[in-house]
């Protein structure tokens, strides 16, 4: 059984790590911006999803060959910077079409959903986030270490849709109101900004170090 006094401080921490600035929430916002509420809802369970993957590499020790294997992490950025570039140039050719009220063909709910999935899934060093966060709050005497690994893993995953649903909806929102006030030149200057995003977080990708 876990620890309460354990389980308000994992609650504590990962909120302050979900909130803090990264990748995921620019990716969010620039989704939500774009594309409005629902797609930046969609785009928040997607990344959330993707937590979970990395919750069973973590509790299986899948993850562990990105910390001892450098061909497979960089293997796994170099598909994460292929991915976003590929993102940026398909958004860009949206951006040089005509300005429509509503989201792209491509960009249906489930396209949307895993953008946000394979986002997180292909950044190697959120596998070892995994694998370095979850085991600080395991105790062997509360139970089967793969066991706690997983709910921590799951709870994580749970205040991720919470806190991401919540920038999704309002960057969504924020971005129809400018859409509204400012009409067509502004929805085509927010799709240039995620196309700008995109590059910006695949440049941030190939860098990324173990």
């Amino acid at each position: 059984m876990l620890e309460p006094s354990t389980l308000l401080f994992f609650v504590a921490a990962s909120l302050l790590l979900i909130l803090a600035p990264g990748p995921d929430i620019i990716f969010l916002i620039s989704q939500g911006m774009s594309r409005g509420p629902a797609a930046g809802l969609r785009t928040a369970l997607g990344l959330a999803g993707g937590n979970l993957v990395h919750t069973l590499g973590a509790t299986l020790g899948i993850s562990v060959v990105f910390r001892t294997s450098a061909l497979a992490f960089q293997a796994l950025k170099l598909v994460g910077v292929a991915y976003l570039l590929y993102l940026a140039w398909k958004t860009a050719r949206e951006a040089r079409g005509p300005v429509a009220t509503r989201p792209p063909a491509g960009a249906g709910p489930r396209s949307l959903f895993w953008r946000g999935f394979l986002m997180n899934v292909l950044n190697p060093k959120v596998a070892l986030f995994f694998l370095a966060f979850l085991p600080q709050f395991v105790s062997r005497e509360a139970g089967p270490v793969w066991l706690q690994m997983l709910a921590y893993g799951v709870l994580f995953t749970l205040l991720v849709v919470v806190v991401f649903g919540a920038f999704g909806l309002f960057s969504g929102t924020l971005g129809g109101w400018v859409g509204r006030g400012a009409g067509g030149r502004a929805a085509a200057c927010v799709r240039w900004g995620v196309v700008g995003v995109y590059a910006a977080l695949a440049a941030r990708l190939a860098v990324v170090q173990r």
